[in-house]
């Protein structure tokens, strides 16, 4: 099993929910977030005074996925959130040793 984590566009959200829903990925936590990374922010003025807005809000998907089916649900994210200008963000994986479902003790893929 795979653990994604999505950092994108809060923009995306709906449009990534969508795509995954659609190749049956259900489960995911949603979080809204704030960073940056090459997009740095920017400058805005409140009352005229200028200040830099360099923490900006993002939306952090993380979901765990078979090993499987990995490839098929990075091509499907990526396409969806994709805006092509940069700060469209980033995904990181990871191994998951383990899951289990509290309801039933399901362990492994089935409890996804």
């Amino acid at each position: 099993m795979k653990k994604i984590e999505a950092i994108i566009q809060p923009f995306k959200l709906e449009e990534v929910k969508e795509a995954l829903k659609a190749i049956g990925i259900d489960g995911m936590t949603v979080t809204e977030v704030r960073g940056h990374g090459r997009q740095k922010g920017h400058k805005e003025v409140y009352r005229g005074q200028e200040y830099m807005v360099d923490l900006l809000p993002k939306v952090k998907l993380e979901l765990v996925v078979p090993s499987s089916r990995l490839e098929e649900v990075i091509k499907t994210l990526t396409a969806a959130a994709r805006t092509g200008k940069i700060g469209d963000g980033k995904l990181f994986l990871y191994d998951v040793a383990e899951a289990v479902r509290i309801r039933n003790d399901d362990r492994g893929e089935a409890a996804l």
